[in-house]
């Protein structure tokens, strides 16, 4: 069984966790290098690349990702700055969406050469550790494929809702980004974007479904279980760096 290093690092600002996942991702990028500029096929044994899971929640920020659409964002400089929500052009992939109190985004740095060098069972992994954590609340969640990655509610009805929003990077089988899951997040914040580009969907929260606000500890030791469970992974706690600069918004 292989372990991850993690950590809870409580509510942070988005470009500071950004850094974050940046070093990480360059730790194990930079002990990868050597073997990548030879024509080796087979990894050396030698090569130490650790696993990294962030939980996080961020004050109020939209998020654009590469391949999205900057239209997708309904307000303007003066509205954000009275709404007190920041923006981040990001090179994850998905199109935009919100981050904010409430919420529990989650940040895997793994090296998928260490499970499976496939992207899309990655993010189906993803996916179903939150599957995990709604079924335990009762709740039957699902997939869209044809809206890309994302967890929905009544996935196959008009009343298709989307309640955790994915979008990753992978630099050398190496991630980072990952999902943002809506617990008893304010969702009137998705009412100033087009969220993950989609007009004619919905967006929820636990919170919501339930009818009442959900204990967040509780959720995310569900989420550390299921992640646990899905990837076949130890669990170890560790300290994360301190971010070292602040990332560009408009790189």
């Amino acid at each position: 069984m292989q372990t991850v290093f993690f950590q809870d690092l409580g509510e942070m600002e988005y470009g500071a966790v950004w850094n974050i996942q940046e070093q990480l991702l360059k730790r194990n990028i930079t002990e990868k290098a050597q073997w990548y500029n030879t024509a080796d096929t087979e990894r050396p044994s030698s090569i130490n690349t650790q696993h990294y899971f962030l939980l996080c929640a961020h004050p109020h920020v939209y998020t654009l990702g590469k391949s999205g659409h900057l239209e997708h964002l309904l307000v303007n400089d003066s509205r954000m700055k009275e709404l007190n929500v920041t923006f981040y052009q990001t090179n994850r992939g998905g199109d935009i969406t919100y981050h904010g109190p409430g919420q529990i985004v989650g940040y895997p740095i793994l090296d998928l050469e260490l499970f499976y060098t496939d992207l899309g069972k990655y993010m189906r992994s993803l996916e179903e550790v939150i599957i995990k954590v709604l079924a335990h609340y009762g709740i039957s969640a699902g997939r869209i494929p044809s809206t890309g990655a994302g967890v929905w509610l009544d996935p196959e009805t008009p009343n298709a809702r989307k309640i955790c929003a994915l979008g990753v990077k992978s630099s050398r089988w190496v991630t980072m980004h990952g999902f943002a899951f809506n617990v008893n997040t304010d969702l009137n914040y998705f009412n100033y974007i087009v969220p993950c580009g989609l007009v004619d969907k919905g967006v929820t929260s636990l919170e919501k479904e339930l009818g009442y606000k959900v204990d967040i500890e509780e959720v995310k030791a569900l989420l550390t279980e299921a992640f646990e469970e899905v990837f076949e992974v130890a669990l170890v706690s560790f300290t994360a760096p301190q971010p070292i600069e602040t990332v560009d918004k408009t790189a």
